[in-house]
């Protein structure tokens, strides 16, 4: 039996829980959240260190930026052949209404070590049932 490490799946799987909810606004009264995806770029810095470029309109805060992020980052480790991701650093600012985030990622086939590492593979299941796009 393969004895897996502490893995730290991110915002993507604590936003779980949050993807329905609602966000409040002046006079008290709720919005759904209905964030706009823009896109993705991707940056390969080394052979296993990815920064993933993310746009998005509609965010509640960094969070949401970062999740799009760790989507894209785990979706690109599945099409690289491999199943795990170690997160680096996301850097997040907004400009004129748009939401951008920076997000740096280690790619690799094993768990990599570190307290930040995501399952590609449930990370993209997560994403996909909580309809962040991850390409």
């Amino acid at each position: 039996m393969r004895r897996i490490s502490r893995i730290t799946f991110g915002p993507a799987l604590g936003l779980a829980a949050l993807a329905a909810c609602e966000a409040p606004v002046a006079g008290g009264e709720a919005q759904p959240f209905a964030p706009e995806y823009l896109g993705t770029q991707t940056r390969l810095l080394e052979d296993d260190l990815v920064s993933f470029l993310v746009a998005m309109k509609g965010a509640r805060d960094r969070e949401d930026v970062a999740a799009y992020g760790e989507c894209v980052a785990a979706q690109y480790a599945l099409i690289r052949g491999y199943g795990f991701a170690r997160h680096v650093r996301t850097e997040v600012r907004k400009r004129n209404g748009v939401w951008y985030g920076d997000a740096g990622y280690v790619i690799s086939a094993s768990i990599p070590e570190g307290l930040r590492n995501i399952d590609a593979e449930i990370t993209v299941q997560n994403c996909i049932e909580n309809g962040i796009p991850t390409v």
